[in-house]
């Protein structure tokens, strides 16, 4: 279990403490929302989460069956729905090393589909992921 700890500082802006680690972040309203835009939305840090769990796992698989990811980059473009206010879609781009064979690369295609914040984000939110080997 972890603990994080929010405060509200007004002005549309919140502090987390990560109880484990003590690492800090704060958020900000987006301007299309009210905020200054200023620091991450909390909505970023849904696009975020995605993009970190889907390296995280992609990494974890790659140290398991010595595959060498130096170099693989992620990009999140998240796109708001309005109307509900909410993600819309998240599309991921997963740039990867040119090297790798085909069976490695199908096995890290599958892994970064199963990340824990992958399986738990709402159905209606669309998922992109487009993988690309330079």
């Amino acid at each position: 279990m972890v603990n994080i700890t929010i405060a509200y500082e007004g002005d549309l802006r919140c502090t987390a403490i990560h109880s484990p680690s003590k690492s800090v972040l704060q958020t900000d309203a987006p301007v299309d929302n009210k905020g200054k835009g200023e620091s991450f939305s909390p909505t970023d840090l849904v696009a975020t989460a995605l993009g970190t769990c889907v390296a995280t796992i992609m990494g974890i698989y790659a140290r398991e069956h010595g595959i060498d990811l130096s170099g693989m980059k992620l990009e999140v473009q998240k796109i708001m729905q309005e109307n509900p206010r909410r993600i819309g879609k998240l599309h991921t781009k997963i740039s990867l090393p040119a090297s790798l064979e085909a069976k490695q690369r199908k096995a890290l295609e599958t892994a970064a589909k199963h990340c824990p914040v992958h399986k738990s984000l709402h159905p209606d939110i669309e998922i992109i992921m487009d993988f690309e080997y330079c």
